[in-house]
């Protein structure tokens, strides 16, 4: 398409999205919008995307970030800051190399069939696809992001940022290797940082195991066990030393069921004593609390499980059994060995994979890892001193909570892709080689019979170096010295520690500064339920489904939806419906403003403050506190808020009173409320840009093409508004707030006795002499939009006489008096409302005489009682109304 944007002449009749939408990003790609200039003499406002996983499609959690981001980043663009929103995605090594392992498995093949380098031959064509196909559906959402920066967390510069910090870390001694207790996914085999694991609570068993005490016959000492088939691996029985019951067991031997292993009786006061029977089996290699246990006393650690969960050696009989065929084939030899107690059901958090929820083991193994605890420390100080905010608040004592306890961090996965540790190992004269660049040999001997590492690191030792890899380093770039510190991070709450802390020590220990300024931690995408979307569930909604429907302004309106700080929120059909339904009322306003502009002709400025009308005083005034209050609320980064307040004037001020008002002047021949009218629309339209930015593009061109002036070339560079308190109103939003009252109440007053929509009807409005020039200057506007006619205006109160056979509803600078006989045939009514307190006298009776029955009272269920108490109170107050407009009859 051409640079510039030639408007239409005349706006179709409904909005169509789908043929709007593509040719407005596509106009925005082309100017380079998205792109900024670095300009050193202004702060630039920065967004670093938070990669999505290369996995599949996009989803309603990645919907909710992206369009918080291009709120951001669409206003601080408006308010003509470089603005630069960096976008990429995460290779992803778990969740991705489980989904072509399951692809290869449909051929009737594994990873170790293909081999190393065909199997990651698969998976990058599997990881191109993928990427295309997530730029585009981000594309499809309409966010402005900077596609020229576009990264990938496995990129030439990323990687070598990943191999810098790995060797930075390791020759400062922060990086080790060694054999501790890691959790061990069997599925993916391959380690899990604690952070991997997800607890769930299972229905299970407590067996109790009685272990003979040796040299004392018939003495034993019975522990309680979740894990049965973890015996054989027990190096030592633990009690409580402050338990009375054992201690003169403390120090002598019991032997092992099943191998007959001599094992010692130990105190720790790790035990409690109130668990089982306060005594527990120690398992060092297979038990985190265990594994403390054994270091602290010194104990064995024997492991009794292969890495593909099966029983090994040290098993015993057990040998080559699964781990679950083996907890059932020794609590049966226990019971045939009489060591059997008893076996009680038992609930409690067991470990399972969050990519595959296969249940995890604990288990010792060889694996490499972050000294954690000095990377830790200036994480802490960065939020204590506010360098970094973390919003909602509340989320700050969480973290630091976290970081004070924090473990080291095991950074080695025996997965195939991903990040390659850069550690050779040569096997000549066994030097450890840690390297950013691949050795050609032995940096120690000169032999070239040296081997790579086979593991590869967390993904999230990757995304923790992301706010500072995108933009350079270790290399000392343009884009490194202007655009870091960033300024926003936006992600969701559940992963504050698996990335949002890791970030943070990384970035202050790679750049000596910290990542970015602000936090703003948003909730969990639900079902209108309340519950979390899932395939499973077949409760999630698609956004490219969505937005074919109901259009992608639509879509991320409802998105905005009751968004708040660190909250859940829910979605739903009845939220894109209202956000479709605002599209068009929005559409429709525009298009009637602009059909009352003679074609050819171009309306002039806003004219001076004292030569407008009170109800043009009045929306200028509310446009510029809704301008005032929309800033505030974005800068506190209420998104939910702010929209809400801009539906509210936009609907509610400006369509359904504004334009209603505006008609009747332009329906007599007087031009003088469009200046107004457009101001407000095209300043409206600013205003919800960063919101919905393709139907505001499409109706500000069209009405920017009716006005005087020099325009920007979209909306999407234009200012955003600002406030000017010049043209705060108070007395014209009092004098128009009476005038809408009285509107609403003769509404409400025709909904409530049914009037037909074609009838007239007679008002008489009661105000005090101050207040009474203005408002007899409303006669035609209360009439035209109440249905009334005659309006008559009088100063003091109604009297008996006036109310006399009137509804007569009381406000604070007015009294709304309606004459009944002329909304309602008063005899029919009079039926009307004698039938209606009889039968509601009636229901009132009986609910009284069940809620006094005392034996109705004591058999139904509280929650039934409580709500036949509700509907009596419904049914007195219905009645209280009813009575009260008989009165008046």
């Amino acid at each position: 398409m051409t640079d510039t944007f030639q408007p239409r002449t005349e706006m179709p009749k409904a909005y169509e999205a789908g043929k709007v939408e593509q040719k407005w990003y596509d106009f925005w790609l082309n100017k380079g919008y998205f792109t900024p200039k670095i300009d050193h003499s202004k702060q630039p406002f920065v967004i670093i995307m938070p990669p999505p996983n290369v996995t599949g499609e996009l989803h309603m959690g990645h919907a909710m970030p992206s369009t918080i981001e291009d709120i951001l980043t669409r206003w601080h663009r408006m308010m003509g800051e470089p603005t630069l929103w960096l976008p990429g995605v995460d290779h992803a090594a778990i969740a991705a190399q489980v989904v072509v392992e399951r692809q290869i498995a449909k051929e009737g093949l594994n990873r170790y069939q293909l081999g190393r380098e065909k199997f990651l031959e698969r998976m990058h064509v599997w990881i191109d696809q993928s990427r295309r196909r997530i730029t585009e559906q981000h594309k499809r959402l309409g966010i402005s992001c900077d596609w020229t920066r576009e990264k990938y967390t496995m990129d030439p510069g990323p990687s070598r940022a990943v191999r810098t910090t790995f060797k930075r870390l390791y020759d400062k001694g922060l990086i080790y290797r060694g054999e501790r207790l890691s959790n061990w996914c069997p599925r993916c085999a391959t380690a899990l940082s604690d952070l991997e694991v997800e607890h769930k609570e299972l229905g299970g068993h407590l067996w109790y195991v009685k272990y003979p005490v040796v040299g004392e016959e018939g003495t034993f000492i019975t522990v309680a066990t979740t894990r049965p088939e973890t015996i054989v691996g027990d190096t030592a029985v633990a009690v409580n030393p402050g338990d009375d019951r054992f201690k003169h067991l403390i120090g002598k031997m019991v032997k092992l069921p099943a191998v007959d292993r001599e094992i010692p009786i130990i105190a720790d006061d790790a035990v409690s004593m109130e668990f089982g029977t306060g005594a527990v089996k120690i398992t060092p290699a297979h038990d985190p609390v265990d594994f403390e246990v054994g270091q602290r006393h010194g104990l064995p650690f024997i492991n009794i499980l292969n890495r593909d969960v099966t029983m090994n050696e040290n098993a015993g009989p057990y040998k080559g059994m699964d781990r679950f065929e083996a907890r059932k084939a020794i609590v049966a030899d226990l019971e045939k060995w009489g060591q059997l107690v008893k076996i009680e059901d038992y609930s409690h958090a067991v470990g399972h994979c969050d990519r595959c929820s296969t249940l995890v083991e604990p288990l010792v193994s060889l694996q490499w890892y972050v000294q954690i605890d000095p990377l830790a420390k200036p994480a802490i100080e960065a939020v204590n001193d506010g360098r970094i905010k973390i919003l909602p608040d509340r989320f700050t004592k969480v973290y630091l909570n976290w970081m004070e306890n924090i473990r080291d961090w095991c950074i080695s996965r025996q997965l195939w892709w991903g990040h390659r540790i850069p550690v050779w190992y040569c096997r000549d004269c066994g030097e450890i080689i840690v390297a950013i660049d691949d050795p050609a040999s032995c940096t120690k001997c000169g032999s070239a019979a040296i081997e790579q590492d086979p593991d590869t690191l967390d993904t999230w030792f990757s995304s923790g170096l992301w706010p500072h890899s995108t933009l350079g380093w270790p290399d000392d770039t343009e884009d490194l010295r202007y655009f870091y510190p960033t300024t926003v991070m936006v992600t969701a709450y559940d992963i504050l520690f698996f990335w949002v802390a890791r970030m943070i020590m990384m970035g202050i220990e790679n750049t000596g500064e910290v990542p970015f300024h602000t936090v703003y931690l948003h909730g969990l995408v639900r079902d209108d339920k309340g519950d979390k979307m899932s395939k499973t569930k077949g409760n999630g909604i698609d956004p490219l489904i969505s937005m074919e429907e109901y259009g992608t302004d639509a879509l991320r309106f409802a998105i905005m939806s009751g968004v708040s700080q660190g909250a859940d929120s829910r979605m739903s059909t009845e939220k894109m419906e209202t956000g479709r339904n605002f599209a068009n009322k929005l559409w429709n306003a525009t298009r009637f403003v602009l059909s009352r502009i003679p074609e050819g002709m171009t309306v002039g400025q806003l004219p001076s403050q004292n030569t407008l009308t009170a109800e043009d005083r009045w929306i200028l005034s509310r446009l510029n506190r809704t301008i005032a209050t929309v800033v505030g609320l974005m800068q506190d980064f209420q998104f939910g808020e702010a929209e809400r307040q801009l539906h509210d004037f936009i609907w509610g001020d400006y369509c359904d009173w504004y334009i209603e008002l505006a008609k009747i002047r332009l329906q007599a021949g007087n031009d003088t409320p469009l200046p107004v009218l457009l101001h407000v629309l095209e300043s409206s339209l600013r205003l919800l840009h960063p919101f919905m930015p393709f139907i505001t593009e499409e109706l500000w061109q069209n009405v920017i093409a009716r006005m005087e002036g020099t325009y920007t070339d979209s909306i999407m560079i234009a200012p955003f508004p600002v406030a000017d308190e010049a043209r705060y109103d108070e007395a014209a939003e009092t004098e128009l707030g009476i005038v809408m009252e009285i509107i609403r109440t003769v509404r409400n007053a025709r909904a409530q006795y049914r009037v037909d929509v074609s009838r007239w009807i007679h008002a008489v409005i009661f105000t005090g002499q101050e207040d009474l020039p203005a408002l007899a200057d409303y006669e035609g506007p209360i009439g035209a939009l109440a249905k009334v006619k005659p309006v008559e205006f009088r100063a003091g109160e109604p009297s008996e006489t006036d109310v006399a056979n009137a509804y007569v509803a009381p406000m604070p600078k007015a009294t709304v008096v309606i004459p009944m006989a002329s909304m309602v045939d008063l005899e029919a009514e009079k039926i009307r409302l004698e039938k209606e307190i009889l039968q509601t006298t009636n229901e009132v009776d009986r609910l009284e005489a069940r809620l006094s029955n005392e034996a109705f009272l004591a058999k139904a269920p509280e929650a039934v009682v409580e709500k036949e108490r509700q509907k009596l109170y419904t049914l007195k107050d219905k009645l209280n109304k009813l009575t009260q407009q008989q009165s008046r009859m």
